[in-house]
């Protein structure tokens, strides 16, 4: 469940800094009951990306399946291997 916590509540940054730790997840900062920021550690920072780099290579991956620019894998190697002699 993800965390929300006032913005009155950045003034306390040792226990805001743990808390983005031990959810390992964003934390939701509220403004006037509305939604203002968005915090995380790094640890889910770099997490996050590293999801979002994998699910932008799979969406390419899947777009030149579907353009028929790839082939077969054991048509791959016999392509290779005809081509350096192996």
């Amino acid at each position: 469940m993800p965390q929300i916590i006032p913005i009155r509540d950045l003034k306390k940054t040792s226990e805001l800094s743990e808390m983005c730790r031990d959810a390992k997840e964003p934390v939701f900062i509220t403004k006037n009951g509305y939604g203002d920021m968005v915090i995380m550690s790094m640890e889910t920072y770099e997490r996050i990306m590293f999801m979002n780099d994998v699910y932008s290579k799979l969406s390419e991956a899947e777009e030149s399946i579907r353009k028929g620019e790839v082939m077969d894998g054991f048509k791959s190697l016999k392509v290779t291997r005809e081509k350096y002699g192996l």
